[in-house]
């Protein structure tokens, strides 16, 4: 059944303006207004700063390389929602830029010291949003949308990407001189994963869906998704990843939810897609957005008496809004199940919008009915993403495209200087489950410490002030 007979209604206050959820004029006038807000912390189009680029990284600003990447996606996603062209120019120029020219694959050498498979994957997707957007297509001369994701996917399933610790899988750093190198993870396989379900989806090559069948086989065998359809983080190799980190974040599921929604599309409704989808979206509703006020939460590290979020946590939930209206959209019968929930999480979210200079900053919380002072990039992504994707419905919003159905993107198959390589992972066995028990008690000695810093009330700028960890440590993302 479809949602419109429960669709809450709403106005909602954001600064001096009433956002009215059931008007779609309103939503955009409102929207407008957050990426205005949103583009204030973008300086890359300024004499002497970076194209492309957020402000960072730490200690030079608090922004790491990726979420630039993220922040293009959003506005992708803005103008695909509102129709609004204001950032298109800059969008597709920022993209281009960090592309990482001969290659074009997302790995430009100057974000080596910091890069991991989900950097490059995170820029990767934008491409691939646009190119199933039809978003303006940069000149003949330039990388184009589709190549580039194309790029990222081949580059990550080449084969020295891959090795045989814990049965397979991608490894979260790309250079073995980087920390985290020794940690494999649900975010960049994720995308991995992602990935080859959309690109199956808009080239038709059932290559890349085999991909994401082995990846989603690998994160299910290697215990990263559990029984319930849980998301967890990731592991150590050192211990065959037996110690698996178990913090659930909103990017994990919400990619993990997208990729089935898109594999559920490409194999015209299968049953085990079906099966899979279901149980995910359900586990991700039931897990971040049980609030009283039914906003999303990132229940990991936003406890109702301290925020514990890094930086780049603060930006997860604007991903898992976006990701999530995009499975309504492939994969219908989930439809009235997902839209209500963003409409009651919009709803919160857009409370949070009363602050700041102009007086209508969105802070990080959406519990609380009020602006919490928690402003950043992301947290105005987050509420971007909340607001367009309820636009969703409008008669002008098609599905993502493909090259059947009016996608205009050039790609090419070999793009990214790795051959397209059909690599199976290893099965996971009982002695790889057991792992090494003397690595095993010290990682877990590790880790308690860990555990124990995390729950104290370090605040999210004196971790940022300390150097800084990208997407949480061990928890999600870099030292």
């Amino acid at each position: 059944m479809r949602a419109a007979a429960v669709l809450l209604h709403a106005s909602v206050a954001l600064a001096a303006l009433q956002v009215d959820l059931d008007s779609p004029a309103s939503i955009k006038k409102a929207a407008k207004l957050v990426a205005s807000d949103l583009m204030t912390y973008y300086h890359g189009n300024e004499s002497g700063h970076t194209p492309g680029i957020l402000p960072g990284p730490p200690p030079a600003g608090d922004y790491y390389w990726w979420q630039a990447g993220a922040m293009w996606g959003t506005l992708v996603d803005y103008w695909h929602y509102t129709g609004d062209k204001t950032y298109n120019d800059l969008t597709e120029s920022s993209l281009v830029f960090q592309a990482g020219a001969p290659q074009n694959c997302y790995m430009p050498p100057n974000w080596t010291a910091s890069l991991g498979n989900d950097d490059q994957g995170f820029w990767g997707m934008s491409a691939m949003l646009a190119a199933e957007t039809n978003f303006q297509n940069p000149p003949a001369d330039q990388p184009q949308w589709l190549a580039l994701a194309q790029a990222v996917f081949n580059t990550q399933a080449a084969p020295d990407r891959h090795d045989d610790t814990c049965g397979g899988g991608l490894r979260w750093q790309i250079p073995p001189t980087n920390n985290g190198y020794n940690y494999k993870n649900t975010i960049a396989n994720g995308i991995l994963f992602n990935m080859g379900a959309r690109l199956a989806r808009y080239t038709g090559n059932s290559s890349y869906a085999d991909w994401s069948i082995k990846t989603w086989n690998w994160l299910e065998g290697v215990g990263f998704i559990d029984a319930k359809y849980n998301i967890y983080d990731g592991a150590d190799i050192g211990t065959n990843c037996t110690n698996i980190q178990k913090p659930q974040f909103t990017y994990n599921a919400a990619v993990m939810m997208q990729g089935a929604a898109f594999m559920y599309n490409f194999t015209n409704g299968s049953s085990l897609w079906e099966t899979r989808l279901e149980g995910l979206v359900n586990r991700s509703i039931e897990a971040f957005f049980s609030s009283p006020s039914g906003a999303a939460v990132e229940i990991a590290c936003e406890q109702k008496t301290k925020i514990s979020c890094t930086t780049d946590m603060l930006s997860f939930k604007g991903y898992l809004h976006r990701w999530m209206a995009s499975t309504a959209q492939v994969a219908p019968f989930t439809h009235g199940t997902i839209m209500p929930v963003l409409r009651k999480s919009t709803a919160a979210a857009v409370k949070a919008c009363s602050g700041g200079p102009n007086g209508r900053a969105c802070g990080f919380r959406w519990t609380t009915g009020a602006y919490d002072g928690l402003t950043g990039a992301g947290q105005q992504m987050n509420v971007l993403a909340a607001l367009s994707s309820l636009l969703l419905d409008e008669p002008s919003i098609v599905a993502p495209l493909t090259n059947g159905t009016g996608g205009t993107s050039r790609g090419d198959p070999g793009a990214g200087g790795d051959p397209f390589v059909d690599t199976s992972f290893a099965p996971i066995t009982t002695g790889d489950r057991a792992g090494a028990s003397i690595l095993t008690v010290v990682v877990a000695g590790t880790l308690i410490a860990m555990v124990a810093w995390m729950s104290t009330s370090v605040s999210e700028a004196s971790v940022a002030g300390a150097g800084g960890l990208k997407k949480g440590g061990m928890f999600g993302g870099k030292w």
